[in-house]
């Protein structure tokens, strides 16, 4: 099926009101709610079938309207995955400062290890279109820098976090060494978890804190600067 739209429809127009003030307003709504179902609608095309076999046409179906009115807003299905994808990661980076904020003295490192965990895995679960688009092997050449400035922000987030509890005047290279070690196991273990349900899923949660509290406890320090373990 072609992914070319036989002929645009034309913008859907808001009702008439006392005054001309809320017409733009509604307009405006109207049409976010439009974009936020189509996005919705990309999203489930996009994790069943991949972003290259995913076609406009598809996605319009899944949305419930025609070709036509997805035109309106996007020009293809790049345009869309871009859109979602920069919504995503500007929710990520809210994730992941409240994730790897600094860790409390009576926190325990099994503990601040699971905080981390519960909240980065609570968001790919609830979106895992994100993990099909920016680890996919067909990411949208579009969001691939963005998504790279993404990874180094969250990589530098985890080096300020872990540069607080290894031991003082630790090598800088041993930091990042460290934290790259540390979101490898996480994204290695997400894969696992994203494909599980249920009781199975939370048993993978559980698998990559174990991983990651066994990983860091030799290496941090306690809260009176002396080795872990």
């Amino acid at each position: 099926m072609s992914d070319k739209p036989e002929r645009p429809e034309q913008p859907e127009q808001p009702e008439d009101t006392a005054t001309g003030k809320e017409q733009p307003r509604r307009r405006q709504a109207r049409g976010e709610r439009r974009i936020q179902q189509l996005l919705e609608a990309a999203a489930s095309v996009f994790c069943t079938t991949g972003y290259t076999a995913a076609s406009t046409n598809a996605i319009a179906r899944e949305a419930g309207v025609s070709p036509g009115t997805l035109y309106q807003f996007f020009p293809n299905k790049e345009a869309i995955a871009i859109e979602l994808g920069d919504r995503l990661m500007h929710d990520l980076r809210e994730t992941y400062g409240e994730a790897l904020a600094p860790v409390a003295p009576a926190t325990s490192l099994a503990d601040a290890v699971a905080a981390v965990v519960d909240r980065l895995t609570a968001f790919n679960t609830e979106h895992p279109v994100f993990f099909a688009l920016m680890h996919g092997p067909d990411m949208p050449g579009g969001i691939t820098e963005a998504h790279d400035a993404l990874h180094t922000n969250l990589l530098g987030r985890v080096e300020t976090l872990l540069a607080s509890l290894l031991p003082p005047g630790t090598d800088k290279a041993d930091v990042t060494r460290t934290a790259h070690v540390s979101l490898g196991i996480y994204k290695a273990g997400l894969e696992l978890v994203l494909s599980h349900e249920g009781t199975e899923r939370q048993a993978y949660i559980q698998e990559i804190k174990n991983a990651l509290t066994r990983y860091l406890e030799p290496l941090v320090c306690d809260r009176f600067g002396q080795p872990a373990g």
